[in-house]
Parts: structure tokens; sequence; C-alpha cells
């Protein structure tokens, strides 16, 4: 996760210095709106723009960010850029002394809850969460898809569920069988109904395109995109290549887990693009991880003697989708761009860790 940090006073960049030291594990970029309140200038990108348009331009990179300073500052500043809760970046806000840290949008899908306790328990502050199934200590749907990697078909069927969860009512899900994971016990609420339903249910859990009777209907990310480019291919291009096979292939966007390529391809403007637009992680290996990767791959001397391996994409694909992963659309290649894909076998999990 990229993370994006703005303060606005000397004490609110003090805090945003120590966030940046205490979150290795992320990459974050600091900012202030104010030139004289930075004191490490080659630390701090000073923000010429209004907030309005740099926040704009953070969100249309899927980064999250962390406002140091008033919720109204936040509010104002996202509020013209909000889409969609399923897409929308995590937004926190912190006070400048760093006692509260309070998630203000996309709290379950895009991570922000999540991120707001991690900071709260590495900087020893309080996290404030107003997420009613949060507070409540119910099953949160949309937490449940984000975990096992389910696309949310009907967004409004969130609000359905979780109100209904809220009020105390159980909730009927089915789901394909053989992706079920085994548990002891089920989350509070929630029954199993047999797979396929019989009977009008609140969650349907499946891969098939069939219209079931639900409230909300969950799509795993079964397929994973391989993909190599010449260096500096536009991103347009790369967009419609990618676009035109996925059709040819029968599979949707909602349907892919990531995007994958060599290590070399890391910073390849284009395929981060499209990531980022489309919000779909970019993953890369090494050339070691894809040469041990096995399959029955089209190999091509060239590309060997480029970045060592005969084969990036579908090497990358079978890769990226795990260990029972398999090839299910070869190579392609068309004016120096080349993908395949690959299917992941999905799995459904009630376990929390």
């Amino acid at each position: 996760m990229e993370i994006s940090v703005i303060s606005f006073t000397k004490a609110g960049q003090k805090l945003s210095e120590k966030l940046k030291e205490t979150l290795t594990e992320w990459e974050i970029s600091l900012f202030t709106k104010r030139a004289e309140c930075a004191e490490k200038i080659d630390e701090v990108f000073f923000v010429e723009i209004s907030i309005s348009e740099w926040t704009k331009e953070q969100m249309e990179q899927r980064k999250a960010l962390v406002f140091i300073g008033a919720c109204g500052i936040a509010v104002r500043a996202v509020a013209p850029n909000i889409v969609s809760k399923l897409i929308d970046s995590p937004v926190l806000v912190m006070d400048e002394k760093g006692r509260y840290v309070i998630p203000i949008l996309s709290g379950h899908v895009g991570g922000a809850n999540e991120l707001a306790g991690f900071i709260a328990k590495r900087l020893g502050a309080q996290e404030v969460i107003t997420t009613a199934t949060d507070i409540n200590h119910k099953f949160a749907v949309d937490l449940f898809a984000k975990k096992n990697h389910l696309s949310i078909v009907n967004k409004e069927g969130i609000a359905k569920v979780s109100a209904k969860i809220l009020a105390g009512e159980m909730i009927k899900m089915s789901i394909e069988e053989r992706n079920l994971v085994k548990t002891d016990s089920l989350p509070e609420n929630v029954v199993l109904i047999s797979w396929p339903p019989k009977e009008p249910a609140d969650v349907i859990v499946s891969s098939e395109n069939d219209n079931y009777d639900a409230s909300l209907i969950l799509c795993p990310q079964e397929y994973v995109i391989g993909a190599g480019c010449r260096k500096g291919k536009e991103a347009e291009k790369l967009e419609e290549f990618i676009r035109k096979n996925l059709e040819n292939a029968g599979i949707k966007e909602e349907q892919i887990l990531a995007i994958a390529s060599i290590d070399v391809k890391k910073n390849e403007a284009g395929l981060l693009a499209w990531s980022k637009r489309k919000n779909i992680p970019f993953l890369t290996y090494s050339e070691e991880e894809l040469r041990k990767t096995e399959g029955d791959f089209q190999e091509s001397e060239f590309v060997k003697s480029m970045v060592g391996v005969g084969n990036v994409c579908e090497r990358a694909a079978v890769k990226a989708a795990g260990l029972d992963g398999r090839l299910i659309y070869k190579k392609h290649a068309e004016d120096g761009m080349t993908i395949a894909i690959a299917k992941r076998e999905w799995r459904i999990t009630f376990d929390e860790t």
C-alpha cells in the first residue's frame, strides 16, 4: 500500500515524519501545504496546488491518504473525488498531537479501519472506528469479501445484508461447496444453505454467471494476468490490448486478482497505470522465480537472451496464481505487448486470521 501523508503545521510535520519512520512496511510520501512548515526539505513535497486538486491526484493513483489536521479539511478535499466505496482510496485523519486516528472513507474494502488500527498500535494513539458492524462486533460482509478476494457484484446489497445482521437477524449464505474451507464455527448470524440454493439467499458466492435470487452476489477473483511489453509502451495501447484479450477469453475485469510480470518491469509506467486505474495489484517476480515456475510454456530464445527466461507472461501468470494455478489462455502477442491468463483455485474461509 502506498500512503501519502499531508500536514499543515510544524507539529503536524513532525508527526508525519514519525509516522514514516514507524510504518516501514509501506511506501510513504510526506507532503506539506505550507513551505515554511517544512524543516527537512529533501524529504517533504510542497503542495502548490489546492488541497482538493492534490487529493484528486493521490486518489486517482489509488494511494491511501492520511490528513494530519482537522477533519473538515479532509472532508472538503475528498468530497468531490468520491466515486464508489468499492474503489475509493482509504482516507484517515489524525490530530497533530497524534492522539487519535480516524478512518473517514473506505473503512472495509479500502482498508482504512485496518490501517487506523495499525497506526494506533504503533504510535500509541486511539483509533476512532464508527463502522456499525465493527463497533457492534458483527460480521462485516464487505470485509469478508475483501479477505477472500471476492468482487462485490452489486454493492447496494452490502447495506441490505448488514442491516439484517445489525437487527439481529440470520443471513443465509450459499457457497459453491467445493470451494468452502470448513470451520468449527460460523460467524454469529450466518447460516450456510445448500449449493445450488433452492431458496432465496442473502449472500451468494459463486464463479457462475447464473441469475440467483440473492441480496448480495460475490464473485471470486480467480484469474491472473501475466503481461510483458516493450519499454515505454503507451498506457492506452496496453489497456486496449488487455481489454481485447479479456473479452476473447470471456473474462470480466472484476474476476481478475492481479496482473504479474518480471521484476525488470516493476517501474513500467503503462503497466503501473493500468494497475492503479483498475485498482488491481501489480506483482513482479525475479528471473529466478519465473525460471523455477513449472509448466508447458511457449519459449523464445530472444526473450531469454534479454531477461533470462524464455517466456515472461505465461510464467508470471502461473506463478501469481499459486500452487494450484494453471494456464488457461496462452501467450498472445501484438505490437510489442504480450499477455497470458492463469486460473487459480479459490477457497472461502471465515477464519478472521
